[in-house]
């Protein structure tokens, strides 16, 4: 399945395995993100709403 990459294999899975967490640490700031901004608007709603 995985390509032969010969000597330059330590870098080539090294630089895909930096992407992947590159990507995950993205992706999970961004969801930390959409959770405190959705929390925020719930409160000025709610607030707004009670006057």
């Amino acid at each position: 399945m995985i390509p032969d990459l010969g000597r330059y294999a330590t870098e080539v899975l090294s630089a895909y395995g930096v992407t992947v967490l590159l990507l995950a640490a993205v992706t999970g700031q961004s969801w930390r993100r959409y959770r405190r901004l959705k929390a925020q608007m719930d409160d000025a709603e709610r607030s707004r709403r009670d006057g």
